[in-house]
């Protein structure tokens, strides 16, 4: 990887969202380091990008549900001498279910993942990002940010995290050249609905969802416009608003109507 080239860093690469993110980058003359899990299908993903847009790329595989993962990460980038100008903390899962019927170990990984790992790593590609006066991070939420989810409330939860705490770092790094996007897309056709086990939830079940390169695209073109929020489709962004008409107490029950099993 020539690091006097342009270099972003794109967690949950190995496919869905995070992999059209990847190719976006690629496409426009950036490196990219890949994180994931899996180290078989980062490395995939990094032969397509360099055969396809003769990328130079940096396979990390790591869990990022696992203690002092992000530190881990920023070392391997740091030994390579490379400074991350965008990071994409896209790496996310949800359980879905009754809250007391799921195992803590899954939820306290999902909370690790979804919470911790985000915020660590921009804890660590920022600084450096403010002292070269430049950078962007984008940050993946979810509609799920504007309401809490019963049956996956530690998802909605984690996303609702993710949102605040964009909007904040937004506004403190303002005017010193760094910008922070929070992505907020609605269900997307990704593995996200199988690992969650939620296929026969009224929410997904039947729908015709938006692909994750179109959703990737409408997060790059925020990203690049430093814009602080953007949720892509029209329903969506009505969706994420209607909450704040409605009472409340009302909001899970309407939530939990929709999440439900189809039976």
């Amino acid at each position: 990887m020539d690091t006097t080239k342009r270099t972003a860093l794109v967690t949950g690469a190995s496919g869905g969202i995070g992999r059209a993110f990847a190719e976006l980058l690629a496409a426009d003359g950036y490196n990219v380091v890949l994180v994931s899990r899996g180290a078989e299908a980062l490395e995939r993903v990094g032969r397509d990008l360099e055969a396809r847009f003769g990328a130079g790329t940096m396979v990390i595989a790591q869990d990022l549900g696992e203690p002092a993962a992000a530190e881990r990460v920023f070392a391997a980038v740091t030994e390579a001498g490379a400074f991350v100008e965008v990071l994409i903390n896209n790496a996310g899962f949800a359980t879905y279910g009754d809250f007391s019927e799921i195992p803590l170990a899954t939820e306290r990984e999902e909370v690790n993942v979804n919470v911790g790992a985000l915020t660590a790593l921009t804890k660590l590609f920022l600084p450096p990002m403010l002292r070269h006066g430049r950078g962007r991070i984008l940050n993946v939420a979810s509609t799920a940010a504007f309401q809490p989810g019963p049956l996956m409330a530690v998802y909605y939860a984690t996303k609702a995290y993710v949102l605040s705490f964009s909007e904040a770092l937004a506004e403190e790094v303002r005017g010193k050249g760094v910008t922070v996007t929070c992505l907020c897309p609605g269900s997307t056709e990704t593995g996200f609905q199988s690992r969650a086990k939620m296929e026969e939830s009224a929410l997904v079940r039947g729908r015709k969802l938006p692909d994750a390169m179109s959703v990737a695209k409408a997060g790059y073109a925020a990203m690049q416009r430093g814009a602080t929020l953007e949720i892509p489709g029209a329903a969506n962004a009505i969706g994420a608003f209607l909450p704040r008409l409605v009472p409340r107490a009302l909001i899970p029950r309407i939530v939990k109507r929709v999440q439900e099993r189809s039976h």
